[in-house]
């Protein structure tokens, strides 16, 4: 594999120097003044501008680098992993954007909490910072795999890299600054995605010489990832949206229920096209090297370019990492400082504003401390979807099944969700069952099983909270 010399590195660190720096003056120049603007952007943005941060958050440096690399190793299908947004948008739009924002609120677990009461809150709230969490240990070792690929420096050297950047970034621009910016940063994506796209098959001689070399499974419709998986995906994808705090906190943001609606059609539409360009950059990558670590199944072509065109690929893999790591920890921040800071402290606004910049510099960093322990990247993605999809039961039952529902079982459903879901991601999904459908259907079971216990009178009157319908 080629690699750059002394000057075309410089050429490229030069260039993603100067994004930076660039990006970060639009920060500081629209960033927000206040809590209100850090969290919610005083609910001003346009719907279409929402849509593209919440494509980019799906599709960031986790979803870019994890999907070519599951293409290398399974197929084409593993182009699913990003479809599946695209079908899981639009479903949201008509089911639940234009409810969730009505609401009022901008946390899933104050949601929740209207229909629920305070003990599911505190438990969605908890699930959620945990999956999230979880996500950005994705986000910052697909960023490092780039940089590091690039740079020749070390895994931990360009994690450490990605996490100083990425979190002083977010941390002083909040919701406002991160929304207008991400437009910058979907732009560029694109570009690098399209550029590796061509460069990939111009080293192959086209697509037909990959099609005939490479095992058959590698272009059907499920690949060696099979069926069922493909659906967990699908589940798991949809689920998540439905329920993810940096969603409903990105819709929180437009100006009316329809534009809400509006964003999620738009981000729908904007994950298709860059899904297939990623299951097909993975398969060239396995023809021309079958025997490379998948994990550089995209940032392998940085090495056959020119530094100019390697460095806008590096800034959109820069670009993806700002979007995903800023618009997952700022929704870390929200759920801390609403659920948890805010209720113990009570601080007056300049106290509340100035705690949520201190907390969101520790939510940033501390993914680092598993980086390291990462296993594949989107195995992992689709993981922490399990745990949100749990969430999404709760909710639907909650817009859909209200008198169905009640406290207990959402919280009873919502704890051994996340106990069931993790042990069996940690068993390897035993019997080939996807640890997604433990997520779908263990909540269900617990609240039928609940339905079923006698209730005192006490606890029956506890459960009557306000529809979230009214």
């Amino acid at each position: 594999m080629e690699t750059f010399n002394t000057q075309g590195t410089l050429i490229i660190i030069g260039m993603v120097v100067v994004y930076i720096l660039f990006t970060s003056w639009l920060t500081m120049l629209i960033r927000s003044k206040n809590t209100e603007q850090y969290m919610v952007a005083s609910r001003s943005m346009p719907a279409f501008i929402v849509g593209m941060l919440m494509m980019s958050e799906y599709i960031g440096a986790k979803s870019t680098i994890g999907t070519a690399q599951a293409a290398f190793e399974s197929g084409m299908a593993a182009a699913w992993a990003v479809v599946a947004a695209a079908i899981g948008f639009p479903l949201f739009a008509i089911l639940m954007a234009r409810k969730l924002y009505s609401s009022g609120e901008y946390t899933i677990s104050g949601f929740i909490e209207r229909r629920y009461g305070y003990g599911a809150k505190m438990m969605v709230s908890v699930i959620m910072i945990y999956a999230l969490l979880l996500v950005n240990v994705g986000n910052y070792v697909s960023g490092a795999a780039a940089i590091a690929t690039v740079m020749h420096i070390n895994l931990p050297t360009a994690a450490f890299i990605t996490a100083i950047v990425s979190t002083l970034y977010y941390a002083f621009g909040g919701m406002k600054s991160v929304a207008y910016i991400s437009v910058l940063h979907t732009v560029v994506k694109y570009a690098g995605v399209m550029i590796v796209l061509w460069v990939a098959l111009k080293l192959a001689g086209g697509f037909n010489q990959v099609h005939q070399s490479l095992p058959a499974h590698y272009f059907t419709w499920d690949g060696a990832i099979g069926g069922s998986k493909v659906l967990a995906w699908i589940i798991g994808t949809v689920g998540a949206i439905f329920s993810t705090q940096y969603i409903m906190q990105a819709i929180s943001t437009t100006k009316s229920p329809t534009a809400a609606r509006n964003a999620a059609l738009w981000a729908g539409l904007m994950c298709l096209p860059i899904s297939i360009a990623l299951g097909v950059i993975g398969v060239v990558s396995k023809y021309l090297h079958p025997d490379m670590d998948s994990l550089y199944a995209l940032p392998v072509f940085l090495q056959s370019m020119s530094p100019w065109l390697a460095g806008v690929v590096t800034i959109s893999l820069v670009a993806s990492v700002f979007v995903g790591v800023s618009a997952v920890a700022l929704a870390i921040t929200s759920l801390v400082v609403r659920d948890f800071y805010v209720p113990l402290r009570k601080p007056n606004a300049e106290r509340e504003f100035r705690m949520t910049k201190v907390i969101s510099l520790i939510v940033g960093f501390a993914p680092l401390v598993f980086v390291f322990a990462a296993p594949e990247i989107l195995n992992l993605s689709f993981f922490t979807r399990a745990l949100r999809l749990s969430i999404t039961v709760i909710a639907l039952v909650a817009i859909y099944l209200p008198l169905f529902a009640t406290g207990r079982g959402a919280t009873w459903g919502l704890g051994a969700a996340t106990v069931t879901t993790s042990v069996w991601y940690l068993l390897g999904n035993p019997y080939g069952i996807d640890n997604m459908y433990i997520a779908l259907i263990t909540p269900a079971v617990v609240i039928c099983i609940e339905r079923l216990l006698p209730r005192s009178n006490k606890a029956a009157n506890a459960s009557e909270v306000p529809n979230v319908n009214s």
